[in-house]
């Protein structure tokens, strides 16, 4: 009893079949040392090790604490290196052992699931949370130690950002604590008729928000803690034009802007740098792409000045794929590259964005964005191209874009006439003076810039919002999709086996007037991470309704709802012949001339004895929601959310600590 384990596999980037599996063991203080010894031989013989002496390395060590013990360095890195590359202020060696000491400090054990480099120059990783795979980064550079500076550090805005948790229920706990997301948080009551409250946004983004005046105070209560009697929970940002304070709603920010413009860094101003430049990025790509634009080529003397780029691109090419480098600065205004890879065995295209000041930065940054994470069979899955302008101008193909660049292109894109003449842009200089040069960029756009800086972990990460020009979603959404409808619907689907009749009844109308999409996952709509591999992790409002209809013995109605997750089921096969029973006995009941005792031994013979009476107990109702196992508010059985939420405890405690605040 009371011994606990912990492994984390260290993968040479190099060579993914060199590995060090690192077993950490918990003991007890009162065994003997005849007893600690003993023990940790019986782990050593139970290791591969002993299987394939060749292989994998095993380290196995004894700490006092498994969850205090964070590693900090991911990789070694030889003594006395110090590589620097444009645009850090620091040597990627030392970001890398400052960033990782951050993450262990917090108690947070990250660990490298894998590694890619499938051209010369071009490096990706994935990095994820040990205690939480659902909080984890990817990673892009021209060497491995910086693609896992890249990693490192969004790893690290996310989490100062808290944009691991979007959407999702921080627990009653949280919720219930002296503050929900920073300590510099205040929270704003709706006026009386639902009216926005004074002291919330300003002029200018009440303008883009609310121009019609539709904007209700309840469209901006946050969906993690749910508190509508605390009100609207609301984050500090300086206004840059004249350093006034602005309060934004925090479900303002999850709404619309989703992780666009957040980034952290060694300095203040190389995480402005950086912030500064994605925004401009998506901005830019998302102008050339709803507009249909045709971009300049790079002339190659231009591109031959960087041969390691040019060596990336040419492996591309030999395994069979076109690649385009365009400059996308719109006639040198801003700080913009492009790389489109094409597939001529699918038809598909893939136009990967970079920014930066720095040209080549950009122009690298393209490429590794183009590669990151993907292999070549990957480029099987690319989009195909189209000249209807109406796909290509939908938001939902930006949002695709955003996520993971698998969005439509048109074919004006590969127009031979571009819309512009290309230009050598060059905007570099010491981050400060980029930084700088950035910002005026936006003053000449006429856009109002609003800047948080988040120092309480130990990294300098900014976040930075451009109203009218930085969202990723459309400004719609706060009011016909809002993510804090969950708060419609969250406390009565997690205590689903403890409502009455009338609730079921009120629930499930409430569901079919909401008028949502029916395939939409619960984990979606109420913001819970169910273990996906549940019948909770695959439900959908569909099926929701479905076992809400059969609770009640609304057969018609139940019927309908089986038919068509039927039609359109892509759950497990299990599930899938459960529903077929289902719909089977439904057209039974409703039927006078059929009596399901002459049915139900061939029905045993087909589903089985078990499923058998869990679809007769369903049609019943002596059985009541099969399959989903019982939870409620305090998310009782679900693991999964529960080591997010203590995930998030690590950054609410640091917070806590940091402004001096008591924790609950």
């Amino acid at each position: 009893e009371n011994i606990r384990l912990s492994q984390n596999n260290i993968v040479d980037p190099e060579n993914r079949y060199k590995q060090i599996f690192k077993i950490q063991v918990e003991l007890p203080e009162d065994i003997s040392e005849k007893d600690r010894e003993g023990i940790l031989r019986s782990i050593d013989r139970c290791t591969v090790k002993k299987v394939v002496q060749t292989g994998p390395e095993f380290q196995i060590e004894v700490v006092e604490n498994i969850d205090e013990d964070a590693q900090a360095l991911l990789m070694g890195a030889p003594e006395g290196s110090s590589t620097y590359i444009e645009g850090k202020d620091l040597p990627l060696e030392q970001t890398i052992a400052n960033m990782s000491g951050i993450l262990a400090d917090l108690g947070m054990k990250i660990e490298i699931a894998s590694w890619r480099n499938i051209v010369p120059h071009v490096w990706s990783l994935h990095i994820r949370d040990a205690a939480s795979p659902m909080c984890f980064t990817n990673g892009k550079g021209a060497t491995k130690e910086s693609a896992l500076c890249s990693a490192l550090g969004e790893f690290i805005e996310r989490l100062s950002c808290n944009f691991f948790y979007n959407d999702q229920f921080l627990g009653e706990e949280i919720a219930n604590s002296e503050f929900v997301h920073y300590p510099n948080e205040k929270w704003f009551k709706p006026g009386p008729n639902d009216e926005l409250p004074e002291g919330i946004l300003d002029e200018h983004c009440l303008a883009i928000y609310n121009p019609e005046g539709e904007l209700g105070g309840s469209n901006l209560i946050d969906t993690n803690s749910g508190r509508e009697d605390r009100g609207i929970v609301s984050l500090p940002f300086v206004r840059q034009s004249d350093g006034e304070t602005v309060y934004f709603p925090s479900n303002l920010i999850e709404n619309l802007f989703l992780s666009n413009g957040m980034s952290a860094g060694n300095t203040l101003v190389e995480a402005q740098v950086q912030c500064l430049s994605e925004i401009f990025e998506r901005a830019v790509k998302r102008e050339i792409l709803e507009q249909e634009l045709t971009l300049p080529d790079v002339p190659q003397e231009v591109l031959a000045k960087y041969p390691n780029i040019v060596e990336g691109i040419n492996a591309l090419e030999a395994q069979g794929f076109p690649v385009l480098v365009k400059d996308a600065s719109m006639g040198g205004q801003f700080p913009v590259m492009c790389v489109t890879l094409m597939n001529p065995r699918t038809g598909g295209v893939f136009a990967s964005f970079g920014a930066h000041p720095s040209f080549e930065v950009a122009l690298e940054r393209s490429l590794t964005e183009l590669l990151q994470g993907r292999s070549f069979e990957g480029f099987n899955d690319l989009p195909l191209p189209t000249f209807n302008s109406q796909t290509v101008s939908e938001p939902n193909n930006f949002v695709e874009h955003f996520i993971d660049s698998f969005g439509v292109v048109s074919w004006r894109f590969f127009s031979a006439k571009p819309d512009f003449e290309f230009s050598e842009w060059d905007f570099s200089g010491s981050n400060e003076e980029e930084a700088n040069t950035l910002f005026g960029i936006f003053e000449q756009l006429g856009a109002e810039v609003y800047m948080a800086v988040h120092e309480d972990l130990g990294a300098p990460v900014c976040r930075i919002l451009v109203p009218g020009y930085s969202e990723v979603y459309p400004i719609e959404d706060l009011i016909w999709d809002n993510t804090n409808k969950a708060l419609d619907y969250r406390e009565d689907i997690l205590n689903l086996h403890r409502l009455d009749n009338d609730q079921l009844t009120d629930l499930v109308e409430r569901l079919e007037e909401s008028q949502m999409d029916d395939h939409t996952d619960i984990i979606t709509l109420i913001g819970i991470e169910f273990d996906e591999n549940t019948v909770w992790g695959q439900l959908t409002i569909l099926e929701l309704k479905l076992l809400v209809y059969l609770a009640l013995g609304r057969h018609e109605e139940a019927l309908d709802c089986v038919q068509m997750f039927l039609q359109y089921n892509d759950n497990t096969v299990e599930r899938g012949l459960f529903y077929q029973a289902v719909n089977a006995v439904l057209e039974i009941e409703l039927d006078d001339e059929l009596a399901l005792d002459d049915y139900l031994p061939n029905f045993k013979r087909m589903f089985g004895e078990a499923t058998m009476e869990a679809v007769v107990g369903s049609v019943d109702g002596s059985v009541r929601f099969h399959g989903l196992t019982p939870t409620n508010m305090q998310l009782e059985g679900l693991d999964r959310h529960q080591r997010l939420i203590e995930s998030y405890k690590k950054l609410h405690a640091a917070r806590a600590a940091k402004a001096g605040i008591a924790r609950m």
